[in-house]
């Protein structure tokens, strides 16, 4: 059986590493380069001791090595930074899975605006297919270039879209509040994001232009069939990982009843591996999700208001990120979906055990 090549670009970050957890246990795949400016040279080992067994060594990212020994690589990269791996990554016949978010946005004026650069390879953008499994996996099993959703995307595309889709919703009607573990950040020394800070303290930021907010727009708009609008808050909560997102919508026709709201998201999902859709009027706790790749989906109808009320949580660091990655690579090469993603119950990172 033959064996896959990858490399991680970007090995050592929260992202990085969950990667390589998640890839070590894949049957199909052989790591053969992780790259890390900051520990070229130094074993994986020595600098996440729960990995000591393996052989493998961090290098200098370099394109040629990378094409030589990879048939696909994850670029685990800053915004900017990816874009400039992924055009001689692909030139030289090597598959590119971005989790950073240089392909994520199809309008390069929405990349400048949001970014706040000019977008670094627009040609690519026509090629890149948005990694989301759940609503664009016949395209992602002929791609080339696969730009994964962010975490909070990942949370509020899920439990909306279906819903927009069947007309259940009022697309003008939308606003979200997100609740993301510490690691959402990135593994980075920032005064915001130290233990004192964090700890005992839930708060919001960036309440007006987050960067996520026009892929959120985007997708949504999409799955609508017309432009919309959204408020969208998210806050930081003590925690190492997960994302919650309560999402608030008017219905679009007055008599939506609950069942009808259940029925939509079991039928965008009862045939999929990693959406659970709760019970009527049950909501979704990260407890149940965190180190999986699992998202939990669930809806309400307030009786009292009118209003539809959903709620999903997700791993930021799995489905928001590295295993929605292996996700779509075992798409993209038709291996079974579930393979080296299923949940784990071995040492983790952010386990507080």
């Amino acid at each position: 059986m033959k064996t896959l090549g990858v490399a991680i670009v970007g090995a050592s970050g929260y992202s990085g590493e969950e990667l390589v957890r998640l890839l070590l246990q894949h049957p199909r795949i052989s790591i053969e380069c992780i790259t890390s400016r900051t520990y070229a040279g130094q074993a994986l080992g020595s600098v996440f001791p729960r990995f000591a067994d393996t052989i493998l060594h961090f290098s200098q990212p370099d394109v040629k090595q990378i094409a030589d020994v990879a048939d696909v690589a994850f670029l685990a990269l800053p915004h900017g930074l990816a874009a400039e791996f992924a055009v001689p990554l692909l030139e030289a016949g090597v598959k590119v899975i971005d989790i950073s978010a240089d392909f994520r946005l199809r309008d390069t004026a929405q990349y400048e605006k949001y970014y706040g650069q000019p977008h670094p390879a627009p040609d690519l953008l026509k090629n890149a297919v948005y990694g989301l499994p759940e609503r664009y996996r016949d395209r992602i099993c002929g791609a080339r270039l696969v730009a994964c959703p962010g975490c909070y995307p990942t949370s509020v595309i899920l439990p909306v879209a279906p819903l927009l889709s069947a007309h259940v919703l009022s697309p003008h009607s939308l606003a979200v509040a997100s609740l993301s573990g510490v690691t959402g950040a990135g593994r980075k020394v920032d005064v915001a994001y130290i233990f004192p800070e964090c700890n005992e303290s839930v708060r919001p930021y960036a309440v007006t232009g987050h960067r996520h907010l026009p892929e959120i727009e985007q997708e949504l708009s999409e799955a609508a069939g017309s432009p919309l609008r959204l408020n969208f808050v998210p806050h930081l909560v003590p925690v190492n990982r997960g994302i919650h997102s309560t999402i608030f919508a008017d219905p679009q026709v007055g008599d939506i009843t609950q069942e009808a709201l259940t029925q939509v998201l079991h039928a965008a999902y009862d045939a999929e591996p990693f959406v659970r859709v709760l019970p009527e009027r049950e909501v979704a706790d990260t407890k149940h999700v965190t180190h999986t790749n699992t998202a939990e989906v669930g809806a309400v109808l307030d009786d009292h208001t009118g209003r539809v009320i959903l709620s999903s949580a997700i791993d930021n660091l799995t489905k928001g990120a590295s295993g929605q990655a292996v996700q779509c690579m075992n798409i993209m090469y038709g291996f079974d979906e579930t393979l080296g993603i299923l949940p784990n119950t071995q040492t983790v990172i952010g386990s507080s055990h």
